[in-house]
């Protein structure tokens, strides 16, 4: 599978203090990512699960899925998920990811966001199982939709990142200790979009 690496723009630094936060916009151009999006939204076993918030069930707003190595399982927000078997497309992106991230990823995270009412709330990708200093690589993969991060200390640093179709985010080093990030709800039409977050499971 080939990817614009070699010939996209340059990865832009989001340049946030603590944290290590790069953009690739372009990391697979148009014609890859309209079939890779294709793919996935037709082959993918999406669930919506159940998550507890403040004493009350609530249906997650968005559909996920699990894909990784075997007994890699993840648990985030009281859900315990494990995780199907690598297939042959998400085998060839995971390689084309780890080429540029310098990490060899157990496990990728797919979010399905049917519309602007799915979202993401603040949160940071600190579970236990993802070590410390935890590598995540997002690529993104449909409609537009706006990304942003928030220091935990410092109110005045935020920043706010529209993840474009095909493109990559790496957030590496002691980004989660000190950064959240989330993809709010918008009332704007916004086309569906999937997310796919690999991530080493220690």
């Amino acid at each position: 599978m080939k990817s614009l690496f070699d010939n996209s723009p340059d990865p832009i630094d989001l340049n946030l203090p603590d944290a290590e936060v790069v953009y690739y916009p372009a990391f697979f151009d148009k014609e890859q990512a309209d079939a890779i999006y294709a793919e996935l939204v037709s082959t993918i076993p999406w669930q919506q699960d159940e998550i507890t918030v403040y004493g009350k069930k609530h249906l997650q707003p968005r559909l996920t899925a699990l894909y990784g190595n075997e007994g890699k399982s993840y648990s985030y927000s009281n859900i315990k998920m494990q995780p199907h078997p690598w297939n042959l497309l998400l085998q060839k992106i995971k390689s084309q990811v780890e080429t540029v991230s310098n990490a060899k990823f157990t496990t990728v995270l797919l979010n399905y966001y049917r519309d602007g009412k799915d979202s993401n709330g603040w949160h940071a990708d600190n579970e236990k199982e993802l070590g410390i200093n935890p590598v995540i690589a997002s690529l993104s993969f449909g409609g537009e939709r706006n990304f942003q991060l928030k220091h935990n200390s410092d109110k005045n640093q935020k920043k706010s990142i529209v993840l474009e179709h095909g493109s990559l985010l790496i957030m590496k080093g002691t980004t989660q200790h000190f950064w959240k990030h989330q993809i709010p709800k918008t009332a704007k039409p916004v086309e569906p979009r999937i997310n796919l977050t690999f991530r080493v499971i220690k």
